[in-house]
């Protein structure tokens, strides 16, 4: 298997649409290019966060959305999208591939799929009547009035003005190159006289307005005012992971830089003259071998703000599979996908977040870039296969006969579906699954694997940009929504929302931020149940009538985090401390699990399992709780890959994990609620296959 060639985007066929128009037809449109506690276990939404000052809501609609789709600008109104967006992207323009410049025409593409195999695809097309030429009538136009032959322009173009009239604070950007139009960005960038030339153009054409006359409507200034910024899509600088055809350079690295710098003086000289300030956006690669090409150190002081592409990073190219997330958010052991050379890391959000903002050595990625202008791509179409047996875990990781069937709106191209052509699967909870290991979801109907978003991993999704501290989130597109939205208000209410804690490397009620910061675990400068945590330490709070210090409660009934004997159906853990010396009332699977004496985390005891290859080492106890309450459930684990949850709580079952702990003891945290009538839950602390032995103290609640 080689590595995904990660299409973040699906080309632009609107001229091909046109053409379809005018001969009375329309064309396809475009190619979007292990449970760990319980494998069988749904995908289940948790708790919304508690709404606070939110974060940076991004979303791209497509030039060609107007066609056989029929989404018109005005349904940004009327299905309330545009009102909950700071910037919307319009997309996208293309390079003209002789002049190397910004242009406008109207010529079709090479439609997919089979465009996808032609070098030439993209070249020399352009929807100038989809831009500023198709006219609209009163029931499709945004103010519901209609188009008339005198007004300067039309089209989409016209539409945008309407629709910031009526939200004046929302932004708008233009988006250049994409998937099928980032052929000539190389040559475009390739120098000094090169990128002064081509950045001229696009600012002079969308910025000051000036577009060509053509068909009755455009001319000098008439575009003045629609595009409040620049939106770059070049996939892939000095890289041959894009489209079959592209051009590209070692010198696109330092290219790319350049070329970001000259758009930046261009649009800042643009900006003193009209009084405002100009955004900058890029589209950033979202794989550690395409990160690797670009100078993370040095593109974060030219953007507003940078769109990782965080998703492609599976799918149906590898056509018998096998299956797999198309956006893991977090490694998994058991993922079969090969390493991504030269070094032994995996597509995995986390990595290629970590690699911008941190660096990583074995890509020779320098880090840099500000993480307060990463926002994380979310998508809203999903990467299947069909002929997909169940295996272990309901098809995931399994062989394919070859991927999914096309759909319609999505080009008919194999292997890829918007949102709205897969109802009855992707909505439907009977063939939603989640994985905690990576924090992401994925569906099965018995025969055809998709991956792709779920209400639970877009509130994991930001979760993490609360936890990790990024500005926010970006939606591809707004073409693949179903009529309610559903997926686009998911993101908007989790990213305006916080996370609930950030312990270990994942958590099912996700991230910190509600009166301090969270760091692996370890709260600091905020209140947790009454109490100040400093190094997973509560100090001066009280915990079931005592106050709390390293864990022991004194004062009170609880020592080491354990409660003797009975509980009197208050919660508590029996034996979580292992202070007696023996398992008991813990069972572990396969008998995988001991009392040692070291390591401990306090005390003289803890609980030490060994996973396997065919056993996580799993061990519980059932307590007694009170119905409709609510509990927090801790405790210190030391291992690679350690989980600590709670099942049959009535509502939404809670996890958290760790991917590791560094060889000492962390403190992992989560939080449930119990339902109606519940009066007894199932608490857990496993290992995960074949990662070997963990420790597990100190397990409590509260």
């Amino acid at each position: 298997m080689q590595p995904p060639p990660t299409p973040f985007r699906r080309p632009a066929l609107s001229a091909l649409a046109v053409l379809a128009l005018v001969l009375g037809a329309l064309a396809a449109v475009l190619n979007g290019m292990g449970s760990a506690h319980a494998s069988t276990a749904h995908d289940q939404r948790t708790t919304v966060p508690t709404v606070t000052t939110g974060g940076k809501k991004v979303a791209y609609y497509d030039q060609w959305s107007i066609y056989q789709n029929a989404f018109y600008p005005k349904a940004l109104d009327t299905e309330g999208i545009a009102g909950k967006l700071d910037y919307l992207v319009y997309d996208f323009e293309n390079i003209d591939p002789t002049n190397l410049t910004c242009f406008e025409t109207t010529k079709a593409t090479d439609p997919d799929p089979g465009g996808e195999s032609d070098p030439n695809a993209g070249d020399g097309a352009e929807d100038q009547f989809a831009d500023y030429q198709k006219t609209f009538d009163g029931g499709i136009s945004v103010d519901g009035t209609s188009d008339t032959w005198n007004q300067p322009i039309a089209g989409n173009f016209h539409q945008l003005q309407e629709l910031k009239k009526k939200y004046p604070n929302l932004k708008v950007l233009l988006s250049i190159g994409g998937w099928t139009y980032s052929k000539y960005f190389s040559d475009a960038a390739a120098s000094d006289a090169s990128r002064k030339k081509f950045v001229s153009s696009c600012v002079d054409m969308f910025i000051k307005g000036n577009i060509p006359a053509s068909g009755g409507y455009g001319g000098p200034g008439t575009a003045a005012g629609i595009f409040d910024g620049i939106d770059i899509d070049w996939e892939y600088p000095a890289s041959s992971g894009g489209h079959t055809g592209n051009h590209y350079s070692a010198a696109d690295t330092a290219n790319f830089t350049a070329l970001l710098a000259e758009f930046r003086s261009e649009l800042d000289a643009q900006g003193a003259t009209d009084g405002k300030h100009y955004a900058l956006a890029a589209a950033l690669p979202g794989g550690q071998d395409k990160v690797a090409k670009v100078q993370t150190d040095q593109i974060g002081k030219y953007l507003d703000f940078g769109d990782v592409m965080t998703y492609d990073m599976h799918g149906a190219w590898d056509t018998t599979g096998p299956t797999n997330f198309q956006d893991p958010l977090y490694p998994s052991a058991n993922d079969p996908s090969n390493p991504i050379p030269p070094g032994s890391e995996k597509y995995v959000i986390d990595s290629v977040v970590k690699a911008y903002t941190q660096g990583d050595s074995a890509y020779g990625i320098p880090g840099g870039f500000p993480a307060s202008k990463v926002n994380l791509g979310i998508p809203f179409y999903y990467r299947g296969w069909t002929g997909v047996p169940a295996g272990s875990n309901h098809g995931l990781y399994q062989s394919a006969t070859g991927p999914s069937a096309g759909h319609a709106l999505s080009g008919n191209v194999p292997g890829v579906a918007m949102y709205k052509e897969l109802t009855g699967v992707v909505d439907n909870p009977s063939d939603t699954f989640w994985d905690p290991t990576t924090q992401s979801a994925w569906f099965y109907d018995g025969t055809n694997f998709y991956g792709g978003e779920s209400d639970r991993s877009i509130q994991a999704r930001a979760d993490y940009i609360h936890c990790n501290g990024l500005a926010g989130a970006m939606m591809f597109s707004l073409y693949d929504l179903d009529p309610q939205t559903k997926l686009f208000n998911d993101v908007v209410d989790d990213v305006n929302g916080t996370a609930a804690n950030c312990s270990g490397g994942g958590t099912t009620t996700g991230g910190t931020s509600t009166g301090g910061t969270t760091t692996g675990g370890t709260t600091t400068g905020g209140t947790t149940t009454g109490g100040t945590t400093t190094g997973g330490t509560t100090t001066g709070g009280t915990t079931t009538g005592g106050t709390t210090t390293g864990g022991t409660t004194t004062g009170g009934t609880t020592t080491g985090g354990t409660t003797g004997g009975g509980d009197g159906g208050t919660g508590a853990v029996v034996n979580g401390d292992f202070e007696s010396g023996s398992l008991s009332p813990w069972n572990c699977t396969n008998g995988s699990g001991t009392v040692v004496s070291s390591p401990v985390h306090s005390g003289g005891h803890a609980l030490q399992a060994n996973a396997t290859s065919s056993d996580d080492a799993q061990c519980s106890q059932t307590i007694t709780v009170q119905p409709g309450h609510t509990y927090t459930l801790s405790g210190w684990v030391q291992g690679s890959y350690v989980y600590l949850g709670v099942t049959g709580t009535g509502t939404s079952d809670a996890s958290t994990w760790t991917p590791g702990t560094g060889g000492s003891y962390a403190k992992l945290s989560t939080s449930f609620t119990t339902g109606s009538s519940t009066t007894s839950v199932t608490v857990w602390v496993h290992g995960w296959y074949g990662q070997g032995t963990y420790y597990a103290d100190d397990i409590s609640t509260s």
